[in-house]
């Protein structure tokens, strides 16, 4: 994705996802352009758009971005919405239990 955006900036795209007629593509055609992308890096789990969104907002929020901010871009009525994206993926939960299960006293 950091190839596309990279590629789509030097060709001056006022959208991330742009045809050659410099217009927005449509839901299914980013669908297509993700599926692609999927293939190509060999994953086995298919990206889909909200997958993108969702993975944006959790990596904003673990960067102490306020709600505030982000409720805006997001389309969230509420700030409390916004709790979906604070939730920790098992790996930063691991490491943190890690950490301080050593302390436990038993």
């Amino acid at each position: 994705m950091a190839i596309h955006a990279d590629s789509m900036a030097k060709k001056g795209a006022i959208y991330l996802f742009e045809s050659i007629r410099k217009k927005p593509y449509t839901d299914r055609g980013i669908r297509k352009i993700l599926e692609n992308y999927t293939k190509e890096a060999g994953l086995s789990q298919p990206i889909s758009p909200h997958k993108l969104r969702h993975f944006l907002f959790t990596w904003l929020k673990k960067q102490g971005i306020d709600d505030a901010l982000i409720q805006p871009y997001s389309g969230h009525e509420s700030r409390q919405s916004l709790e979906i994206y604070s939730k920790l993926s098992i790996t930063d939960a691991q490491s943190e239990y890690e950490s301080v299960i050593k302390k436990f006293p038993i």
